[in-house]
């Protein structure tokens, strides 16, 4: 029990941190189920878009 009462502040910093990650984490899972881009520009301008959407994308651009 002493070693919770010393350590609660790292404990509970960590949690929060643990928090903020798997918000995220469930963020990025959802935006990418939707088909939403992650780095939030339109992909008909990106040098990189084939290698984000696969050649189905590219072609169409061509």
């Amino acid at each position: 029990m002493n070693l919770l009462t010393e350590n609660i502040g790292t404990i509970i910093v960590g949690a929060a941190l643990l928090a903020v990650l798997a918000l995220v984490i469930f963020k990025m899972v959802r935006d990418k189920k939707q088909g939403k881009s992650s780095c939030g520009c339109e992909c008909s301008h990106c040098q990189n878009a084939a290698y984000c959407h696969g050649k189905s994308l590219h072609s169409r651009n061509e």
